[in-house]
């Protein structure tokens, strides 16, 4: 069975980038090397693998890659420390809707 990921990376700005992919130990290491000198993380260097989710089924893993990315750093945040208590506390203040300045990037290209 084919497996899916959505991994956040942390760069070195503190800002995040999210993505996702079928061989997330690869794609990291692509970011870490700076393969492609265009992509978002070349110039954040370097980067931290801070999260990574697993789906069998990668419409479920896009949707989820894109929910995330709606969210507040404050949320993400949560999300990344499993503090599952304050993702909800979070969700119930409205907090975490898009509309943080906080920047956040990823692809949704194909995994």
């Amino acid at each position: 069975m084919k497996e899916y990921y959505v991994y956040i990376l942390k760069c070195s700005d503190q800002s995040y980038y999210i993505g996702i992919t079928n061989d997330y130990q690869r794609r990291l290491y692509e970011h870490q090397s700076g393969l492609k000198h265009t992509n978002y993380t070349h110039t954040r260097r370097p980067l931290k693998l801070v999260y990574v989710a697993t789906f069998t089924d990668v419409y479920e893993a896009i949707v989820w890659e894109k929910q995330i990315k709606l969210w507040s750093r404050k949320k993400k945040q949560a999300l990344i420390e499993r503090n599952y208590e304050a993702l909800i506390l979070l969700a119930k203040n409205h907090q975490g809707l898009s509309g943080s300045s906080d920047s956040v990037h990823g692809s949704t290209s194909s995994p």
